[in-house]
């Protein structure tokens, strides 16, 4: 089945497919790492991916731009500057210098935590939460809570790459999802 992105652009979806690499058995055997680094040192294909993401959002009126750290950055920055909108990024503890607001998720071992300065979103701003990729979800779940702690509205979530087989959306089901390439 054809993802959200390949409906909307599917020669230029395929185009930014084919310039993701797979490295088999990274970071640990039996994981297929999706490496966007290949991606990113093309020109043409960083921007052909930036432009997918922002055009769909151009007349959303968003406020800001809410980026995870640290591949979440690299798309974030730049979908906020073709928007014309602020950028917030969501670190993890002890990076960000002012006052944090904090949130804890669930990993498959554990826990993690997730910051952003409290004065990053205003109450009432329109929030899109970008990052490179959706797994299971839970940075991304963080990410949205945050926002929504500040009092801000998450518009969407936008993604580079979705692994649907790990049900990232299942976190997220309550909001607008939107993944550029999608890989079972």
């Amino acid at each position: 089945m054809p993802s959200e992105g390949e409906q909307k652009g599917g020669k230029r979806v395929q185009e930014l497919a084919n310039l993701v690499r797979s490295i088999p058995d990274f970071p640990k055997k039996g994981i297929l790492f999706r490496d966007i680094t290949t991606l990113l040192k093309d020109g043409d294909g960083f921007r052909k991916a930036i432009e997918v993401i922002a055009s769909r959002y151009e007349n959303a009126d968003i406020d800001k731009v809410v980026c995870i750290e640290a591949r979440g950055f690299l798309l974030g920055g730049a979908i906020a500057y073709r928007l014309g909108c602020g950028l917030v990024p969501v670190r993890k503890p002890g990076k960000l210098p002012a006052p944090t607001e904090k949130q804890t998720y669930e990993l498959e071992y554990g826990t993690d935590t997730v910051e952003v300065h409290r004065d990053g979103i205003q109450p009432g701003e329109k929030v899109l939460v970008v990052d490179d990729l959706l797994a299971t979800g839970g940075t991304a779940r963080a990410a949205v809570d945050l926002v929504e702690k500040l009092g801000g509205e998450v518009i969407s979530c936008a993604f580079l790459i979705e692994l649907r087989g790990l049900n990232g959306r299942n976190l997220l089901d309550k909001y607008d999802v939107f993944s550029v390439i999608n890989y079972e």
